[in-house]
């Protein structure tokens, strides 16, 4: 396992930003592991649909779920992003506020599913645009919630 220091000089933001995705990755990958249903297969599918492990069917994805590596999840989060891998990503995220990471969002946490889904993040931007509220990314998909969240 790799240690990944962050040089102090550099501003507080950016090292926040990798922390948040890097303690993500660390949940994902244990849910990712588990045994339980419930917990592992909302992120093999996230893998899945990310193209990051290919060739595998969800089911035996679960039944090979131990072959699932830390890099296989942060390359997930990468792509759902908008970046073609983690190495991609990590540089950028000095220029991304954390508050704006779209899968470590605690909106996600606490909006529940009554919210207003489109197929695409674009048309969600549209939407929030024209009626109010804040868009946000999953994946391909994005979802608007109300701005006082």
């Amino acid at each position: 396992m790799h240690l990944i220091s962050h040089p102090t000089s550099q501003p507080s933001q950016e090292p926040q930003a990798v922390d948040l995705v890097l303690r993500e990755a660390r949940k994902l990958h244990h849910a990712a592991q588990s045994a339980s249903l419930e917990k592992s297969l909302p992120v093999l599918r996230r893998i899945l649909n990310s193209h990051t492990l290919d060739g595998l069917s969800l089911p035996e994805l679960h039944r090979r779920r131990e072959m699932v590596q830390r890099k296989h999840i942060l390359r997930t989060l990468a792509v759902e992003a908008g970046f073609a891998s983690w190495e991609a990503y990590r540089p950028a995220l000095a220029s991304i506020p954390a508050s704006q990471l779209p899968h470590i969002d605690q909106l996600w946490r606490e909006a529940g599913y009554l919210n207003s889904w489109f197929s695409t993040y674009e048309e969600a931007q549209a939407h929030a645009a024209a009626q109010g509220g804040r868009a946000l990314r999953l994946g391909r998909q994005g979802v608007v919630v109300p701005a006082s969240y």
